[in-house]
Parts: C-alpha cells; structure tokens; sequence
C-alpha cells in the first residue's frame, strides 16, 4: 500500500515538474499579462510540488509494522494454565496459613488478656485490702500476752473503743499493713478486755502496745 501512495506522489511530482519547466518556457514569449498569470500559476505549481514532496517523504519515513505474534500452541497454553493453577494453590496455602497465624495470635492476646486482668484485679484486691489494714480505727491495744499449757494463748488488752468491742467480737493484730493474727474477745472488765487466739500465732507473738482493729473481710 504504501508503495502504491508513493509511486503515486512520484508520478503527480514529476507531471507538475514537466508543467513547470514548460510554464517557465513560455512566460518568455508571452505577453505581459500572461506573464503575470503564468507566473502565480507556477508560483502554485512550485507549492504543490513542495506539498508532495513532503507527503512522499512522510509515507516513506513511516515504520513497517511488526509481524504479528503466531498464537501459541496448545500445549503452551495447558503449561501456562498448569503454572497459573501451581500459583493459585500457593496463594491458597499462604491465605490459609496466614489465617490460621491470625487465629493463633488472637487466642494468645486473649489468653494474654484475662491472665493480665486476674493478676490486676488479684494485685488490686491486695492493695486494696493493705490501705484498709492501714487505715483502720484503732479498737484496742495488746498489754500483755500470755500462753497456759492448758488454755492456750491469753491476750490481755486495752479497750480504745468500747462501743465497738463487746464479747465475741474479733479484732486481728496490726502489723504493718498486714494481720499477725485474730483475738477473740472472751470477757470484758473495767481494767480492760480478755481474748483468745483464734489460730497459732506460730513464730511471732503478739507484743504489748500492738494495735487491735476490725480486720477486712476479704
């Protein structure tokens, strides 16, 4: 085809060239309004020889276009479905590998999570009950403490609130912020109160001058 255009602007180009060339001949001979005519005729000429020459030259310039791609063979589309199918089943496998990770990890931050909240609200609950121990109204206050083969431990104190303490009531030994032990209170008299241990105090005796409080119920 374009061989066919450009053979076609080669055989416009060389008419216009021999109407040129003939046209230039005769403007000599002519008289002077046909010179003038003659010469705006070849001035047109010359224009449309340029315009060709330039359209020859642009379908000269042009690139052949590539050969087309023979379409592939069907044994290269069945390897091409063959990897595509190897590529779909190992995204699967990480899709699902992925998945059962994310599993994993929520089971671990919730596991994570309730172990962390136990040991708040366990180490809450302590301190909660070491700001009440230390806290606490003074009840009484250990004189002396004595221990009887045969009756045991025998606490002898002095009652700091006696609208509070009455008989069989129960005060626990301050220590700190934590409780040495439980008094039961088994008489009371106007020197002061008597009461019993309710467990062994095992290595550490109460002492006088211990203060006695109502101790937290928890």
């Amino acid at each position: 085809m374009k061989i066919l255009l450009g053979a076609t602007v080669a055989l416009l180009i060389g008419a216009l060239a021999m109407s040129w060339n003939g046209m230039k001949q005769g403007v000599a001979t002519a008289p002077p309004d046909d010179q003038l005519r003659m010469k705006q005729q070849i001035e047109e000429l010359n224009l449309e020889m340029q315009r060709l020459k330039a359209e020859r030259e642009a379908l000269t310039a042009r690139p052949v276009a590539p050969a087309p791609t023979p379409a592939p063979s069907a044994a290269e589309l069945e390897e091409a479905k063959a990897q595509l199918a190897a590529k779909d089943a190992e995204l699967q496998q990480l899709a699902n590998d992925k998945s059962k990770a994310e599993r994993k990890a929520r089971v671990a931050d919730d596991e994570n999570l309730l172990i962390n909240r136990r040991e708040l609200e366990s180490r809450n609950q302590e301190m909660r009950r070491a700001r009440e121990i230390s806290d606490a109204l003074v009840m009484a206050v250990v004189k002396e403490y004595q221990e009887d083969p045969q009756l045991g431990g025998v606490v002898v104190m002095d009652i700091k609130m006696p609208a509070y303490v009455q008989v069989g009531s129960v005060l626990g030994i301050r220590k700190k912020t934590g409780i040495l032990g439980q008094i039961k209170i088994t008489d009371i008299t106007p020197e002061g109160a008597i009461g019993s241990p309710m467990a062994s105090f095992g290595e550490f005796k109460p002492q006088p001058g211990d203060e006695l409080i109502v101790p937290p119920q928890f």
